[in-house]
């Protein structure tokens, strides 16, 4: 069964989970904190404990582990720049990995970095967000995490877009592609650690901190002002909680103080677990 097809599948099994909701981006809330219960089991019985063995590896290894797989998505992240029309940004990102694909032994080593070139991440969900696409409502995806449904329905064009879903034979691909999850997983232990401490609840928390993020990447940091608070549609506007609901986390408190805005940052960016959101790590994205 192809990729499409369980997409469709899983957009079918959202239209028929539809419940009230209390946030106007989450009309599918009880089949979504369902999802999240079962990534959190997941991330609690293998994710994180595969993480915090990766964690004693020696940082050289997981430096070049990090670069590695990065550099493999500057290729995409490169392709979606120029599709919006951000043609610097774009060129920039094929000098990245053309540098580090060649002086960098196959990615491993981060000279574009050195080198004063920017690190960026696009996929082609935010592609279409810059095209005026609306977000959709807010999904929570087996094992991957938070999302949208423009962004799930293009996930296919993303998995394409991929270089190392490409990589031949199969099963050294998947080995990659665990490993991969692992180091990003591994990346934000700490993050993690402070949600489970903190949200009274961990899925408003996680749900607010990525539609802020998400929507802050569509629009390179520069949101427009306006009575709409996401990207799909009006909201009942608070200054000082993003759903807009009694007893919502509020993420603009949240992000106030600097460990609580980091986790803001890195929730969103993992691929793996119920307190993640959508693969990769690290940087500001733009």
């Amino acid at each position: 069964m192809g990729p499409a097809i369980r997409i469709m599948m899983l957009v079918a099994a959202l239209a028929l989970s539809g419940c009230a909701t209390t946030h106007p981006q989450d009309p599918f809330e009880n089949f979504n904190r369902a999802m999240f219960r079962f990534n959190d089991a997941v991330d609690q019985a293998a994710v994180k404990p595969a993480a915090k063995a990766y964690k004693k590896l020696p940082d050289f290894v997981q430096t070049g582990v990090g670069n590695f797989f990065g550099n493999l998505e500057d290729a995409w992240t490169a392709v979606n720049n120029l599709l919006q029309g951000k043609v610097a940004d774009g060129m920039s990102d094929v000098m990245r990995f053309a540098v580090n694909t060649t002086m960098g032994l196959g990615g491993l080593l981060d000279i574009g970095t050195e080198a004063g070139l920017q690190k960026h991440r696009e996929d082609f969900g935010q592609t279409l967000g810059k095209w005026g696409v609306k977000a959709g409502p807010y999904v929570v995806l087996p094992i991957l995490g938070s999302s949208t449904m423009r962004d799930t329905v293009v996930l296919p064009v993303d998995i394409q877009g991929d270089p190392w879903h490409h990589v031949y034979p199969v099963h050294t691909r998947n080995l990659g592609s665990v490993l991969r999850a692992v180091d990003q997983r591994a990346v934000l232990l700490d993050a993690s650690n402070l949600v489970e401490e903190a949200a009274l609840d961990r899925y408003e928390f996680v749900r607010d901190a990525y539609l802020q993020r998400r929507q802050n990447r569509v629009y390179d940091g520069d949101p427009p002002s306006s009575a709409y608070e996401f990207d799909v549609g009006p909201t009942a506007a608070s200054s000082d909680s993003v759903s807009g609901s009694p007893g919502a986390t509020s993420v603009t408190e949240a992000t106030s103080s600097e460990p609580a805005a980091g986790a803001v940052v890195k929730v969103e960016q993992n691929g793996a677990g119920g307190t993640s959101v959508n693969g990769a790590a690290g940087e500001t994205k733009q």
